[in-house]
């Protein structure tokens, strides 16, 4: 009579001890995001964040937001990198939560791979815990789940959602622009982490180019280029509330500048930017080189160059360009509010770039 060997998880493909290791080895980095107001450790079933904290304030608002970081996980894979794609959730979630003027408060993370690596695992966290420093806020939990026989060995993906808090006499927004207002664009660090399957498209499939290769006009190989994480400009942004009055924010993600800036003008008046006010950094030029993408669809596509836009009165713009310089953020005037007369959209891009 035969011997038969009973089902397992582990024999299905997920392992709890390697889970366990990832969890040892990423709470040192989790550790160091730690506000005040966080209870407990990381392990529980729930985060805990005291909101007794929030009493100081008149009437809070709570603003939340989620997000991923798109294909360009597929770039890190690839390349064998894992420690740099935290900055660019953290970044996807927590400058959405600044936009209305919220200061971030804390964060989740969710996790799925093909099969639990603890090392890995616990360098995608790093990542994020670094990027919620850069932010301000803490990390207070999150989720890794193992999919095998969903996703390859090597596969994962991420996503995160955030909470942030901010007075309700104090939220910024459309309702605050006025006629005559300043666009103030702030710089991107690259291609942040939206347009990347057009970008993979181009430079890796069609092209043909190696993430290994050294690409003379980015100065450095295009691997690097790809994975250069997005920057986190909350800090920035609340930095602006407190030195300066400032009527709204606008995070450029998907959809480009134009799409994005238009979801803060309101209705009756238009914003202009001009596009000779800055030049775009040398890896959007070769996109649209190598893949004869036209402007138009590079703009829909990417950010070009300038990854949060916040709109400020035309008097407060010296104070504002003076903030950002001594945060080293470069920054500058892109642009104008005004009445919206004939014109269509809410936002529009003119000129040719410097």
């Amino acid at each position: 009579m035969s011997e038969t060997t009973g089902a397992s998880y582990a024999a299905a493909g997920v392992d709890i001890e390697a889970g366990d290791r990832a969890v040892e080895l990423m709470k040192e980095w989790v550790k160091k995001t730690q506000r005040p107001e966080v209870l407990g450790g990381l392990g529980g079933f729930a985060g805990l964040f005291d909101a007794s904290a929030l009493k100081r304030y008149e009437r809070p608002l709570l603003a939340s937001a989620t997000d991923g970081v798109g294909t360009k996980v597929d770039v890190a894979r690839r390349l064998g990198v894992y420690d740099t794609i935290g900055h660019d959730l953290v970044a996807m979630v927590m400058d959405d939560i600044v936009v209305c003027g919220a200061e971030p408060l804390f964060m989740t993370d969710y996790i799925c791979v093909g099969k639990v690596h603890p090392e890995r695992v616990a360098a995608i966290v790093k990542g994020i815990a670094e990027g919620c420093v850069l932010a301000g806020c803490a990390l207070v939990g999150g989720e890794t789940a193992e999919h095998p026989g969903l996703l390859g060995e090597d596969d994962f993906d991420v996503a995160g959602a955030g909470t942030g808090v901010v007075e309700a006499d104090r939220l910024l927004g459309a309702d605050r622009i006025r006629t005559g207002d300043a666009v103030i664009a702030m710089a991107s660090s690259g291609l942040h982490s939206n347009g990347y399957s057009l970008v993979r498209h181009v430079l890796l499939d069609r092209a043909g180019l190696a993430l290994e290769a050294e690409i003379a006009e980015l100065g450095r190989t295009l691997g690097e280029e790809l994975l250069e994480p997005t920057k986190i400009y909350s800090l920035d942004c609340l930095a602006l509330t407190r030195t300066t009055e400032v009527h709204a924010f606008s995070h450029i993600t998907g959809g480009g500048l134009a799409a994005n800036l238009a979801r803060v003008v309101p209705d009756g008046l238009h914003a202009t930017v001009d596009r000779s006010t800055w030049t775009p950094g040398p890896i959007f030029d070769l996109v649209g080189r190598t893949g004869d993408v036209e402007r138009l669809e590079l703009e829909k596509t990417l950010n070009m160059g300038v990854g949060m836009i916040a709109v400020v009165p035309e008097g407060s713009t010296e104070a504002a360009l003076a903030t950002l310089a001594d945060r080293g953020v470069d920054a500058w005037v892109a642009g104008e509010i005004t009445e919206r007369g004939d014109k269509e959209t809410g936002a529009e891009l003119v000129g040719d770039y410097a």
